[in-house]
């Protein structure tokens, strides 16, 4: 076979890497245009649909933080009271579950573990109705109860399965070592194997961060009161049906609200990689 000479081989590699540039500024211009409209008056933003800035509107983000009942940060600490609670539960209820699936031997364990599988293919909107219903008996309706208890019943399949998928890549000899020593399954799990479910429990933890900040329809279900607004809520509370909403104000509040999304995910993209290469899905 001929081979291919370094100065094609300089070439292609040019053609792909401007051809992979010019696909990223198309998928990230949605969001440089909106940081750009967060920065203009609110007659030029859809006036004007480039991304050349002429002014400077920084009193978009004065009047965004003020603009509703509260100032954005209560906002954004309801956001953080959910999400937090939300990755808590989930991955202390979540690792559980995984370790039983994965080293226990129970009665009907294929059978859940199947059903449990299944559960990831069942819409939010088939449970939501019987849902509310009983949080509404319980009188959880209107506080962050029914957006963080459930977690703690190991509900997202997705992270169980993932998890699961984690521990059977950990060798049985260091359960078998630790079993030597005197330690119960309880030791196990929190001695052996859950430090070395790090890049799992990070994944965990950036999916369930990115989710629960983003969600929009749970909170609006069972969130009714401005007080108890979440982040999406409070964006939404921007749009006003008679057509006079405050563009720049909204731009600028979702510019704020999407940094800690970018922090988290730089911060722990490197678990995200190995946690996701580490559990055999591929």
């Amino acid at each position: 076979m001929r081979s291919v000479s370094p100065m094609k081989r300089n070439v292609r590699s040019v053609i792909k890497h401007i051809v992979m540039i010019l696909a990223s500024l198309v998928m990230i211009y949605p969001l440089l245009w909106m940081l750009v409209s967060s920065l203009r008056p609110n007659a030029m933003i859809f006036r004007e649909p480039g991304i050349l800035l002429t002014t400077f509107e920084f009193n978009n983000y004065v009047q965004g933080w003020n603009a509703l009942s509260h100032p954005f940060s209560h906002f954004l600490l309801n956001s953080a009271i959910v999400v937090f609670g939300s990755i808590l539960a989930n991955l202390v209820a979540c690792s559980m579950a995984a370790y039983a699936f994965a080293r226990l031997d129970f009665k009907f364990k294929v059978p859940m573990f199947a059903l449990m599988l299944l559960t990831i293919m069942l819409p939010i909107h088939v449970v939501i109705i019987p849902q509310y219903i009983l949080f509404s008996n319980f009188g959880w309706v209107n506080t962050f109860l029914p957006l963080i208890i459930p977690k703690l019943l190991a509900t997202d399949a997705f992270f169980i399965f993932l998890m699961v998928q984690f521990i059977r890549g950990i060798p049985k000899d260091l359960d078998e070592a630790a079993r030597i020593d005197g330690a119960g399954q309880i030791r196990i799990f929190a001695q052996v194997i859950l430090p070395l479910m790090t890049p799992a429990l990070a994944t965990t933890a950036i999916f369930t961060f990115m989710w629960t900040w983003n969600d929009f329809f749970s909170q609006l279900i069972y969130l009714t009161s401005p007080d108890m607004y979440t982040v999406p809520l409070a964006l939404r509370a921007f749009v006003d049906s008679t057509g006079t909403s405050n563009w720049g104000a909204l731009f600028a509040m979702s510019i704020i609200s999407i940094i800690p999304l970018f922090l988290i995910f730089l911060a722990g993209q490197r678990f995200l990689i190995k946690g996701m290469a580490t559990t055999g899905i591929k």
